[in-house]
């Protein structure tokens, strides 16, 4: 028997208060397990609205959310959600709140139900498979923001998610710490939902694309369009490449 999507996603629509067009406008979109998807489009098209309807902290005025095969819409619904898929926001500032690293990390199993020893050796062993037990005693608001991001994602991994929704993952990070963290999603053998501006990012971490513009999904061309990170003439901006 064939498993239902993980996600699967039906005519959903949301607008804000006040707003005279939608953000979403009548989404259809599915998410297999074990599928590595990027969204790619501007900053406004709905992207991160996207996430939030998903995860329960907004709520669509249409359409429907499944979740592995099951429509959810009912508060304890989203927390069963929220248990297997964990989301990185945009600003890191938002995902951490602990005096420290270490506690940072620990919180999200002790949340699930840990012990606090075993959920301090889950901390410890999540830091020291992303290479980040040096940071483990920080004050987390000293850290650099790269550094925040990452730790922002060991915060996730610690509560052992089944797949990750990832929100403009590489915003304000230097070219290493870039690097670095497609090295770790590469790593991870994870499902996931990278939404990005990024399409070099995408390419780099995802098998799957689509694109977001005016709060639909549209088709994603690989070949033509993306944007560059090293020295073009075109520098940042989207452009097509040869006679494509």
């Amino acid at each position: 028997m064939i498993a239902p999507p993980l996600i699967e996603l039906e005519s959903l629509s949301f607008s804000y208060t006040g707003s005279q067009s939608p953000v979403l406008d009548r989404i259809n979109l599915t998410l297999q397990h074990q599928q590595q998807l990027g969204l790619i489009g501007p900053n406004g098209c709905g992207k991160t609205t996207l996430f939030h309807c998903i995860m329960g902290l907004l709520k669509p005025q249409s359409g429907s959310i499944r979740f592995k095969g099951n429509e959810i819409c009912e508060v304890e619904d989203f927390f069963t959600l929220r248990k297997e898929i964990g989301m990185l926001f945009q600003d890191a500032d938002d995902q951490l709140f602990s005096p420290t690293v270490i506690e940072d990390v620990a919180f999200g199993p002790l949340n699930l139900g840990a012990r606090p020893k075993a959920a301090l050796e889950v901390a410890h062993k999540t830091l020291t498979d992303l290479g980040l037990d040096h940071l483990g005693d920080r004050v987390t608001h000293h850290l650099s923001g790269g550094e925040k991001k990452l730790v922002s994602l060991a915060t996730i991994l610690s509560m052992q998610p089944r797949a990750l929704f990832l929100d403009e993952p590489t915003n304000n990070l230097d070219p290493q710490t870039r690097e670095r963290l497609i090295d770790i999603i590469a790593r991870l053998g994870l499902g996931f939902i990278i939404i990005s501006h990024d399409y070099d990012f995408l390419a780099a971490t995802c098998v799957d694309l689509a694109g977001m513009e005016a709060g639909r999904i549209v088709p994603a061309d690989h070949s033509a369009l993306h944007t560059h990170h090293h020295v073009h003439p075109h520098g940042a901006h989207p452009h097509k490449h040869g006679d494509r």
